[in-house]
């Protein structure tokens, strides 16, 4: 975390390979900071966040600070992304105000509008989640549930090409925020659940009831998508009955927004199963059955620190003891790998940019079930 710090008030995920802002790495980084002991950072890292922010609300999920003309080509604009990512700055704000270290009001300001923009702007499916307007956008950028979408079957190089031709299909509002993409139309249920849970866990610091009332919607919504033969919940959208069946980890995470019951007794002894998700070192990102599953892929099937910190968070909610059984494995995952991007989850091989800012997280887990 340190050695990726920068100028600009934020630790680049990776200085070589990832050196811009992320929003969801840095909401990710700011519980890092704070349990680090350094809130003064955890706050540069949650304000600089919206630096880029449409007057819409939408929240970019770059932010290129550092060359504000760099991917300008691509986007449409200058100094940050046309396209979002899950809100995860809902849940660092909460967990920031919980020890103390509660963020002005104009970062509680941003992030309101920022949530408030997916609540009342983004486009709907009929089941009434919230639209993706781009793979890029559920933060899971190759994850088989997108298969569908590549033309052909799933190939890397060819699928780069067709992420790149989507981003030039999105609708936009005068502003430029991302509304609906006609060609990408995906209610992730990993993205509504994630919306549902930052805008709790900021109505909770803020009072705001209309929120509230939004994110229930959306949890009624989700729950309609539980299916009793895969295990899961389904994505709505016109892959809904092909690959938006697969099995990844992401799906699960209506755990952390459901309440108690039957569901989620299923949930849990599904991910307490070394035959679907858990491994030795940590959750795989997709179920062990699957066919699309592989240990070595870039969002196929390895361990992610960021998602298995979600889940974590979402199953210590019903079961202390698996929580702190996955905690270990996750962290014995991220000293194996050199605290990497992912990781192989049984061999705790390293994968992607190593070392990765998010990493950290596994001290923020171990810290909140064994402390």
């Amino acid at each position: 975390m340190k050695k990726n710090w920068v100028t600009e008030g934020y630790a680049a995920p990776n200085k070589k390979t990832y050196p811009w802002q992320w929003l969801w790495d840095s909401s990710f980084h700011a519980l890092i900071w704070n349990e680090l002991g350094k809130p003064e950072r955890a706050q540069q890292e949650l304000k600089e966040i919206f630096r880029p922010q449409f007057d819409s609300g939408c929240v970019p999920h770059i932010n290129y600070v550092r060359d504000p003309d760099f991917h300008s080509d691509l986007w449409g604009r200058k100094g940050g992304s046309s396209i979002t990512q899950p809100p995860m700055y809902g849940h660092a704000i909460s967990q920031l105000s919980q020890t103390g270290n509660c963020p002005p009001q104009e970062v509680l300001s941003a992030a309101t509008a920022g949530i408030s923009f997916l609540f009342n702007q983004r486009a709907r499916h009929e089941s009434g989640l919230v639209l993706l307007c781009h793979p890029w956008e559920s933060g899971a950028d190759d994850s088989s549930r997108w298969d569908y979408f590549c033309s052909g079957g799933f190939n890397v190089d060819r699928w780069r090409k067709e992420k790149n031709q989507l981003v030039q299909t999105i609708e936009k509002s005068k502003d430029g925020s991302p509304i609906r993409n006609p060609d990408f139309l995906v209610a992730s249920i990993g993205f509504n659940a994630l919306l549902a849970f930052n805008a709790f866990e900021l109505a909770s610091v803020t009072g705001d009831e209309t929120m509230l009332h939004s994110a229930k919607e959306i949890v009624n919504a989700i729950n309609q998508r539980w299916d009793d033969s895969y295990l899961t919940w389904i994505d709505a959208g016109s892959h809904e009955s092909s690959s938006g069946k697969c099995r990844t980890l992401d799906a699960l995470l209506p755990l952390l927004v459901i309440d108690k019951g039957q569901i989620s007794k299923e949930v849990l002894k599904v991910l307490s199963s070394h035959d679907t998700y858990n491994a030795q070192y940590g959750l795989r990102g997709v179920h062990k059955s699957e066919p699309t599953f592989d240990p070595t892929k870039y969002w196929r099937g390895p361990v992610w620190p960021q998602l298995a910190y979600l889940i974590n968070f979402a199953i210590a909610r019903f079961d202390t003891s698996l929580a702190k059984e996955i905690a270990v494995q996750v962290a014995e995952g991220t000293h194996v790998s050199g605290f990497a991007e992912y990781w192989h989850p049984d061999t705790g091989e390293g994968q992607g940019a190593i070392p990765q800012s998010w990493a950290g997280l596994s001290l923020v887990s171990a810290k909140r079930l064994f402390s």
